[in-house]
């Protein structure tokens, strides 16, 4: 679940360069790749890699807790290079969000060639850590952190949304398969076919002092090692060549395992496709006496690489019957959810149309992206101030190509009341004259709701009035939105009411109205003092709304202005019919 929800590496790395500022949790490791840690083609060995990976980042994580912790789970981790004898391995962790007893950190691996001064990214994750509880059974509560800089800020408040991802992970591909939505495929085998018992590993190690943490606790990239060793022995015997590990899903860490337990592992090829394939792996941990304990599954991506580099055809697998069967089928839904989530969390500004596809399946990640796209918008630091009338202020952001604008202003109105009022998008049209309509075309569940908005068509017209030209024109354009609404979840987290465009096939676009898009917009609420919330709204200027915000910023109109003026009355005016109710209700 490696998510990014835009930008590209150069982008990044300027960030970075830009605030060197280091983070108090931030830890470093520098590994030169030696021959003991490569495999037969002299690269660095995937199993050594996560070794290092869950070390580093175990150390950032207990040099914010001051205790120790262990890992909870890894997030997606994909694998864009290979790393060579010779070469340096760096990796840096740094916690990015203290919750409760858990924390995300993040982990930034890149490799360097000391003789060309060469620098590339190999792979980025987030990983959780949770604190080991007293010698007396306590639960160790962790402090928040603190984000310094911007980068620090977006990461700190996209975190909540990637744990949410997390909590509802382990529902997306039951749903998948329960409601039908993946078509069941052939699994009917070709003459060709490799019968996937032949595929089956098992091998057990056992857990020695060396294996195990300062915690004499089974470490956990010790364990991860350990099954990408027999996932790559399971995936050699159906190509019959030596494979590539390209990727790992998001996998979760059941129960610990001690020196002296012995760790069972299983891996079998799932399924393969054209030019991947994915290997099913499963740990179980036992003593000589119980029962065995499985403390950990995960699932891997393989490809065969021929001589040009190019993923190689692969051959079709013949699962077994029954568990067989259903291993096949759940490999396509995980195939689904990846090809989805790619497509979703890497869709460019730049790209045409803005929205996606809506599907119910593909809600947790659609949802994520529309409220992590608008917590990175508000978290940018440069925010310039454009004007200021009656409190209510108009910012402008230029990113390249990119105009975005922030207006602001402080009411007097409870947070989670003013919250309330504006999630409900079908009342806006009594406030925001640019909405002439708005209608709730699908309840998805508490938290997204899908609606069609109607507005006026932006064409310019007398003397620079879009306003002015559209009444003339009397033309209109409707949006197909998703709004996705959050609750803080701690006490720095504002409430969120994100809006972009998705596309329906049962909404096409209709005769007599300009389908109009939205890349990322929408409101966000923080509680001030005495009851006050200061509201800020947020909006990528699309083609739809520039001609708006242009006068407005060249202080030709006022539109935006007595917008935010009738949105602060409107509230104001309904938290006091709300205190009024409510007196009733007592009487």
């Amino acid at each position: 679940m490696s998510f990014k929800v835009s930008g590209n590496l150069e982008e990044e790395e300027e960030e970075e360069e830009e605030g060197e500022n280091c983070s108090l949790t931030e830890v470093k490791m520098s590994q030169i790749v030696m021959p003991c840690h490569s495999n037969h083609r002299q690269e660095l060995s995937v199993g050594q890699l996560l070794k290092w990976i869950d070390c580093t980042a175990c150390l950032a994580a207990e040099r914010h807790a001051g205790s120790p912790c262990v890992t909870a789970s890894m997030d997606d981790i994909h694998f864009e290079h290979t790393i060579g004898v010779g070469q340096v391995v760096n990796i840096r962790a740094k916690v990015n969000r203290a919750f409760n007893t858990s924390m995300e950190v993040d982990i930034q691996v890149s490799c360097e060639d000391l003789f060309s001064d060469r620098h590339w990214r190999v792979c980025h994750a987030y990983a959780t850590f949770v604190t080991q509880r007293t010698s007396t059974g306590q639960k160790v509560t962790l402090k928040p952190i603190v984000p310094g800089t911007e980068k620090e800020q977006v990461e700190y408040s996209v975190a909540a949304e990637r744990r949410r991802v997390r909590m509802l992970h382990d529902d997306i591909i039951n749903d998948l398969l329960s409601n039908g939505s993946v078509q069941q495929a052939d699994s009917t085998p070709g003459c060709n076919a490799v019968a996937a018992e032949r595929t089956r590993v098992e091998s057990v190690e056992l857990v020695l002092p060396p294996h195990a943490n300062h915690q004499v606790n089974t470490f956990g990239g010790q364990i991860m090692a350990w099954m990408v060793n027999v996932a790559t022995i399971a995936a050699s015997r159906l190509c019959q060549a030596h494979p590539t590990l390209r990727a790992i899903d998001m996998f979760t860490f059941r129960g610990p395992s001690q020196v002296g337990d012995r760790v069972l592992l299983k891996a079998i090829v799932n399924n393969a496709f054209r030019n991947s394939m994915e290997v099913g792996v499963r740990a179980e941990a036992y003593q000589e006496e119980g029962a065995n304990r499985h403390i950990n599954s995960a699932f891997m991506t393989f490809e065969v690489l021929d001589d040009g580099g190019k993923p190689r055809k692969l051959p079709r697998i013949r699962p077994e019957p029954l568990e067989g069967e259903r291993r096949f089928q759940e490999a396509i839904a995980r195939k689904k959810i990846r090809l989805d989530r790619k497509y979703i969390i890497s869709h460019k500004q730049g790209e045409v149309p803005l929205s996606v596809p809506w599907d119910p399946m593909n809600q947790v990640y659609l949802s994520y992206n529309n409220v992590s796209a608008l917590k990175m918008l508000a978290a940018r630091n440069n925010w310039c101030l454009n004007s200021e009338k009656d409190k209510v202020c108009l910012y402008t952001l230029e990113q390249k190509s990119m105009l975005s604008f922030k207006i602001e202003c402080e009411v007097d109105v409870p947070a989670h009341r003013a919250f309330d009022l504006l999630a409900e998008l079908s009342n806006r049209p009594s406030w925001d004259s640019y909405y002439k309509m708005c209608e709730l075309i699908q309840w998805v569940d508490d938290d997204d709701v899908i609606y069609r908005v109607v507005a006026p068509s932006v064409r310019h017209g007398v003397m620079g009035s879009p306003v002015a030209a559209n009444q003339a024109e009397g033309m209109f354009q409707d949006f197909i939105l998703l709004a996705s609404k959050r609750k803080p979840c701690g006490s720095r987290d504002p409430y969120v009411i994100a809006l972009r465009s998705v596309s329906l096939p049962t909404h096409p676009p209709t005769e007599g109205y300009k389908r109009g898009e939205v890349l990322c917009a929408g409101f966000t609420i923080l509680e001030t003092k005495d009851n006050m919330s200061l509201i800020s709204y947020y909006n990528q200027a699309s083609p739809e709304v520039f001609p708006y915000i242009s006068t407005d910023i060249a202080g030709l109109s006022s539109f935006y202005y007595h917008n935010f003026c009738s949105c602060r009355q409107y509230l104001t005016r309904n938290r006091l019919q709300s205190a009024s109710e409510e007196q009733d209700c007592k009487n």
